[in-house]
């Protein structure tokens, strides 16, 4: 694989990943743009800009995140393995996340964390009683 210029910890994913989705070199069709937007003169030298196509699943992917190259090609393949994981299993699992949150939320207190909760609201009535004037 292409040494993208990130830490090796960083490189070593994608490589793992890309073994464990079974994704070939020879599956990619990679090209090179001229980017738009800010950038000046190394926009209009250099083709910075990735695109990537994975043909079994036709997913597309577009990155110009960062000036260089190595740096774009990288962040194109992270983004491509985001798609195929939610092609996959991702829809699901999202919505899965989602309906744990508010069954987390929605769930009952239990009886020493409302003793907790209680005990509070008597501490902070006493400090606002404390506060009042008193008349002689």
């Amino acid at each position: 694989m292409i040494n993208f210029g990130v830490s090796v910890s960083k490189q070593k994913d994608i490589e793992d990943k890309f073994i464990k989705y079974n994704i070939k070199d020879c599956d990619l069709v990679e090209k090179f743009i001229h980017s738009s937007g800010n950038g000046g003169q190394n926009l209009n030298k250099v083709a910075t800009c990735v695109y990537l196509r994975y043909i079994p699943l036709n997913i597309e992917i577009k990155c110009q995140k960062y000036r260089t190259q190595l740096l774009n090609r990288y962040a194109a393949r992270k983004k491509l393995i985001e798609e195929i994981e939610k092609k996959l299993f991702g829809e699901q699992s999202e919505k899965q996340k989602e309906i744990e949150k508010i069954r987390r939320q929605k769930r009952k207190r239990s009886k020493r964390a409302k003793e907790k909760v209680l005990e509070a609201k008597k501490f902070n009535s006493l400090k606002k009683q404390n506060r009042q004037k008193v008349e002689i």
